[in-house]
Formats: structure tokens, sequence, C-alpha cells
């Protein structure tokens, strides 16, 4: 009789309606006050004196260099002048990999200098040998085994200018790719066009990896007019080249993440996230990849923290300085395994790390019951001529990681149409950021920050089940 009863209930019980969840919500106090921060902030040169510090006083900060440990003590003295109420960091461990020298010449008839730089990963070595040109990575990857014994691959893929830098992603992959499909054919080193749109000699650093079972083979990057250069020397005949690089891996190095937070006025304990990361390449002075980005992360928090304790918004405001983005993500997926049991108490990320163009678009990937919440924090937006948009483009790759299990993300889309006339390059340096663009950059992500922070309700972060879990 008992189990009947319970049976019973039980069936009663799942067949009633689930209560549904109360809409998020964001109220006019808020959306006032958040009007008033954003033309604070775009009269405001917070963001400008952090990037003009960091790339002055640091410059380059190659993940594990002796910068990168002068860049943690920078980030750590920079958080408590700008006034945040707790600064902390979190270490992150990753192999180290140095850049010593590097260079390139054509042999023979035509002998030459070419503009080269080591792609991140590659070994160390002096090879000599004739240069066999491909268009593309897959008629590379289609290259018979033995078929390239002695000689010299290269990559001659022209990447395309876009806004919203979908080109990078083709050729990111003859940078991360290339080498490994150069190995299996038998070749003893590998060149590739920068991944890149510039027109300058300035080779696109970057890294790339090697399959596992293949020894690895020098690998570099030549700048664009080089690249033209070599492929019409091979047009006109058999081409030798010698590529020297002194570069390799050197045992292990711990970093770290550097944190400051402005606390919540309500639910301390609850945050949203914004930042950027700390690392650079070392070729210029890290100035747009990604100086803005922590700048950014930083101003904003810096003028949210600057309203009186009743007028800051519930929950704190994070911003974070991630180590080592460049080689591997290894500070944001340090951050996803250090807090994957608080993903509900992380309101709404958001990272900065594309240059410092203007911000044109918005968007948020939550759930519908925060639509009508993101609808108001596009609303804020709006004036700062950034557009709301359904399909977002992520939360930055830092926080990648963390929104792979569960955290909810928010993209804010820079113009990025001549950012990869700069990325991984000599060109990366404080004079090629706008200030006006970058004020509008912090007062965007202050203006997202606030409100997303003082919403009345979520925005749908919660850890996601574990593949093949139902």
């Amino acid at each position: 009789m008992r189990r009947t009863l319970l049976a019973a209930a039980l069936t009663l019980l799942f067949s009633l309606p689930l209560q549904a969840q109360q809409p998020t919500r964001i109220g006019d106090d808020a959306m006032a006050r958040a009007a008033t921060l954003r033309e604070r902030a775009l009269a405001d040169d917070t963001g400008w004196k952090v990037v003009e510090s960091l790339t002055t006083e640091v410059g380059p900060r190659l993940a594990g260099s002796e910068a990168d440990a002068r860049a943690v003590e920078w980030a750590k003295a920079k958080f408590k002048a700008l006034g945040y109420d707790k600064v902390w960091t979190e270490p992150v461990t990753f192999p180290k990999w140095e850049r010593r020298s590097e260079s390139a010449r054509v042999l023979g008839a035509s002998a030459q200098p070419l503009h080269v730089t080591a792609l991140g990963g590659s070994p160390a070595g002096t090879v000599e040998g004739d240069v066999v040109r491909f268009a593309t990575l897959e008629d590379l990857q289609k290259a018979a085994p033995g078929s390239l014994a002695g000689k010299i691959a290269f990559v001659d893929y022209r990447m395309e200018r876009a806004r919203d830098g979908s080109g990078y992603g083709p050729g990111g992959r003859v940078r991360s790719a290339g080498p490994s499909a150069a190995i299996k054919a038998g070749a003893i080193g590998y060149v590739m066009r920068s991944a890149g749109t510039d027109s300058h000699r300035n080779p696109h650093t970057g890294m790339t990896r090697f399959e596992d079972g293949l020894t690895p083979i020098p690998s570099a990057a030549l700048s664009l007019p080089d690249a033209d250069q070599l492929a019409r020397l091979v047009a006109l005949g058999n081409t030798r080249i010698a590529l020297s690089l002194d570069c390799g891996w050197d045992g292990e190095y711990t970093s770290q993440n550097v944190i400051g937070e402005m606390t919540g006025r309500s639910k301390p304990d609850e945050v949203v996230v914004i930042g950027g990361h700390l690392d650079s390449w070392d070729l210029g002075t890290g100035a747009i990849d990604d100086g803005a980005g922590v700048a950014i992360g930083m101003a904003a928090g810096h003028l949210i923290g600057q309203l009186p304790k009743a007028q800051r918004p519930a929950r704190t405001i994070r911003v974070i300085a991630f180590a080592n983005e460049e080689q591997g993500l290894y500070g944001g997926r340090a951050y996803a395994q250090k807090y994957a049991a608080d993903i509900r108490k992380h309101q709404l990320g958001a990272e900065s790390d594309f240059g410092a163009g203007r911000i044109y678009a918005f968007a948020a990937k939550t759930p519908d019951y925060a639509k009508d919440a993101v609808a108001r924090i596009a609303q804020a937006l709006g004036p700062l001529g950034i557009e709301h948009r359904e399909d977002g483009d992520g939360c930055g790759p830092d926080l990648s990681p963390f929104n792979a299990i569960g955290m909810a993300c928010a993209g804010l889309s820079q113009d990025g149409t001549d950012y990869f006339d700069l990325h991984h390059t000599p060109d990366d340096t404080l004079d090629k950021i706008d200030p006006k663009a970058l004020a509008q950059n912090v007062a965007a992500y202050t203006v997202f920050a606030f409100l997303a922070a003082d919403a009345q309700g979520d925005f749908g972060s919660a850890p996601k089940p574990a593949d093949g879990a139902k």
C-alpha cells in the first residue's frame, strides 16, 4: 500500500508543470547610472594611461621571460593604484619557449636575405634545401610521403582582410598544421606566408604544433613582401634557401593570472568577469595584443569602483589579466579548472582580445528568460554606435574554456579591419592605438559590466553535463 501511494505521489509530482524561470530584469535606476558611467568613460583617459604604462615600462612580455615576471608585478601594482578592493595572483605553469635569433636567405645566383621569424614551438636548426611552393595548406597535405625529402616546404596562402577577423581561421591553420604536413611529406624545413594582411617587411609570429610521433623541423613565417619575392623566384626556376633558427623549449615556468576586484554592494560572492591577457609576443610591445584588452578591463573596473558603495552594482566586478594566452590559453584553462565548481557564481563574462578598434556589435548567448536584460544592455550601448546582434562571436579566448563548461558569455565585437596588419609583428606598438577608440571600448565594457552585475536575476551560467551524460 505504501509503495502504491508513493508511486502515485511521484507520478503527480512529475506531472506538474515546472515553475517558469523568473525573467532577468535591469531596472531604470541602473540604466540611468550606466548612462552616466558611459559619458564619464568617454571623457576619461585611464585606459590610455594604463596601456601606455604597460607597453613603455614593461614592453614585450613573452610568456616565461624575465619581462613576464615584471608584467605580473606591474599588474599587481596597477590594480592597487587604480583603487581595486582586492588584488591577488594565481599560479599558471607551462612549458617555456625561447627565441634567440633567426635568419633566412636565398642561395645561388639570386642570393639575397629574406625577412623571417620563427614560429612559436619551432625547434632550433639550420637547413638548406630547394623550395617547393604550395598555394594552400590542403595542397601540401596532399603531397605524397617522401616527395619533399631534403626540401623546404613553402605554403603561400594569402589571408583575407575582414572586419570580424574571419580570415584568420584559414591563415592560422597554415601556421598550426603546416609544419606537420611538411614533415609527413619528408621536408627538412617549413616556411609560410605570414598570417597577416599588411604589406610591410614584418613577419608575423605565432604558435605552431607538431603532431605526436613526428620529429619537429625548423619552421618560420615570411613577411608578406618576402613571400611574394620567394614565389617569384620559384616561378623563375629552381630556388634554394637556407633557414637558420636559434630557438626552442627550455623547461617549465610558472607565471600568474593577476586578478583585481571591485566588491559588489549586496552579492559580493557573485562576479562579472572581464579582462584580457597580460603576455605578448616578443617582436612588438604588445599594445593591441593584448595591452589594450588589459587596459580596457582595468579602466572599466576602476570607473565602476569610483561609485559610492551604495551605488555600486549588486555583484562584484572581477578583472583578470590572464597569463600565457599566446602559447595555448594556459591562464584561461587554469582559471576554468580552479573555478569549475563556482560556475553559477559567475554571472556573465566577456574578454577584450582583438585590439583597440571601435566596438560595433554586442551579443550574448543566454536563455530566453534573460533576453530582456540583454536587450537593456544593448540599449545602453546603442549611443556608442554599437548594434545588438543575436549571433555572438564568443566571449574571448581566455574565457572560452570556462564558457565551454557552462559560464554565460557575451561578446563585444571590435572592428578588426586593420588588426592583422599588426598582429604578432614588430608593428604592434602604442602608436597604433587611437585614444578615442580606446575610450569607446572602455565605455562599452563599463556599461556592460555594470548592468550585468546589477541585473535582478541571472544569465544562465550553470554546469554543462559531461559528454555522453544525459
